[in-house]
């Protein structure tokens, strides 16, 4: 079968009919649709590939902000242990810790399925004495505040 064949016969009609179906106002495009499918067919693999590394960095990127989430919870926790064994804090040890404890709860507030029982208690406690300190100004003093006041 030679070019003129085709191109008189059933292929020529064909590719003439696609090609004004694509120039057409109407939104069917059968040349990219054509297009996209054998690109698919020709890349199944590698985006089969990609969706596993897409899946495993998805899971990697939940693990590592867990992770971080745990690390601010055991900040908060260890803070709250000195407390209960009455270490006193500076006023900045508190806002460092407030902001500990407002990363944590905005985590588990976006993160329904995060298991957050073990903080509640600990945040409530640090949160009461904050509001005790601020009452009374009693804080204690960082080193570098007391040397200005003393010289």
């Amino acid at each position: 079968m030679s070019a003129s064949e085709i191109l008189l016969g059933g292929g020529g009609l064909l590719a003439v009919l696609l090609t004004l179906i694509q120039v057409a106002p109407v939104k069917i495009n059968p040349w990219s649709a054509l297009a996209k499918a054998i690109g698919r067919a020709v890349n199944a693999d590698v985006l089969r590939e990609l969706q596993i590394v897409k899946k495993d960095l998805s899971d990697h990127i939940r693990m590592d902000d867990e992770r971080n989430a745990d690390e601010h919870r055991a900040r908060i926790l260890r803070f709250n242990n000195e407390l209960l064994r009455d270490l006193p804090h500076t006023k900045e040890e508190y806002i460092d810790v407030l902001a500990d404890i407002d990363f944590y709860e905005r985590y588990c507030d976006e993160h329904k399925d995060y298991k957050n029982n073990r903080a509640v208690h600990a945040i409530a406690n640090i949160s009461r004495c904050y509001d005790e300190r601020l009452q009374k100004h009693d804080f204690l003093r960082s080193s570098s505040r007391e040397r200005t006041t003393n010289m």
